[in-house]
C-alpha cells in the first residue's frame, strides 16, 4: 500500500516550510547524483551520522546535514512524499517557524534514538525520514480520524484513517527495530528503524504540547467536521 493524499479540509495559505524543505532535499540530491562515485562515498561520510564519531562528540554538525542527504532516488522520492502529504497539515496548525522547529527537533530525536541502539557504529546514516517520521507521530496525534488516500496495486485507491495507516506503519518499524537489535538480516539491514521509532515517538510527544499552544481554528474544525459527515469512509 503506497499513500498518495490526504484530508486537507480547511487549509489555509501556502506550506512554505514544507515546499522549501523538499525543494533542498532534491537539490542536494540532484547535486549527489552529480558526483562520482568515491567523491559520493566521501559526500556521504562527511555528512551523514557516524554513531561513534557522535559518541565521541565529533562531528555534531551532521545531526542537521544528514536529514538533506539521500541513498538514492527511491529514498528520497518516498520521503519527500511522506512529507508533502504529511507536512502541510502540521505546517499549517503550528505555523511555518514553529514547524520548522518541530522538524528539526524530532529529526535531532530521531538521530539520537539510532546513536543510543548502537554507539560504536561506523556507518553513516542519512535521509529525512527521522524528521519525518516526527511529523507523523503530530499527525496521527493531532489529525487521527483524517482519510489517507492509499494506492493499492496500480490503480485501485482506498481511504484508510490516519491512525490505522499510520499505527501499522510505526508497528512495523518497532516489529523490526526489535529484530535489528539482535540480528542484521536481508531485511532490515541499513534501515535506521530506530531512528524512525524515535522521531515517531517524539513527533507524538511534541504535539501533545504545541497542539494545546497551537489549536485548530474553530472554522478549520468546523469545516472538517461537516465534510466527514458528508463524505463518509472507504476502506
Amino acid at each position: 500500500m503506497f499513500p498518495i493524499g490526504d484530508d486537507n479540509h480547511g487549509a489555509r495559505g501556502v506550506p512554505f516550510v514544507t515546499v522549501s524543505l523538499v525543494i533542498a532535499n532534491v537539490l542536494v540530491f540532484l547535486y549527489q547524483a552529480s558526483l562520482s562515485l568515491p567523491e559520493l562515498q566521501d559526500f556521504i561520510f562527511t555528512y551523514g551520522v557516524i554513531p561513534a564519531e557522535i559518541d565521541r562528540g565529533q562531528d555534531l554538525y551532521t545531526l542537521l546535514t544528514s536529514m538533506f542527504v539521500h541513498g538514492g532516488f527511491a529514498h528520497i522520492f518516498g520521503n519527500m512524499l511522506f512529507l508533502w502529504i504529511f507536512g502541510d497539515n502540521i505546517e499549517q496548525r503550528f505555523g511555518h517557524v514553529l514547524f520548522l522547529l518541530f522538524y528539526l527537533g524530532t529529526g535531532l530525536a530521531a538521530s539520537g534514538a539510532h546513536i543510543l541502539t548502537d554507539p560504536q557504529s561506523t556507518v553513516p546514516s542519512v535521509g529525512a525520514s527521522g524528521a519525518i517520521s516526527g511529523v507523523m507521530g503530530g499527525y496521527v496525534l493531532l489529525y487521527p480520524r483524517n482519510r489517507v488516500r492509499v494506492l493499492v496495486g496500480y490503480w485501485w485507491v482506498i481511504y484508510v484513517p490516519a491512525f490505522i495507516f499510520l499505527g501499522v506503519w510505526f508497528l512495523t518499524q518497532f516489529v523490526n527495530g526489535l529484530m535489528a537489535l539482535n540480528v542484521a538480516t536481508a531485511q532490515n539491514a541499513g534501515v535506521a528503524f530506530w531512528a524512525h521509532i524515535g522521531g515517531f515517538v517524539a513527533g507524538v510527544a511534541a504535539a501533545v504540547v504545541l497542539g494545546a499552544v497551537r489549536p485548530e481554528p474553530e472554522r478549520v474544525r468546523a469545516h472538517v467536521g461537516s465534510s466527514r459527515d458528508k463524505e463518509g469512509w472507504l476502506w
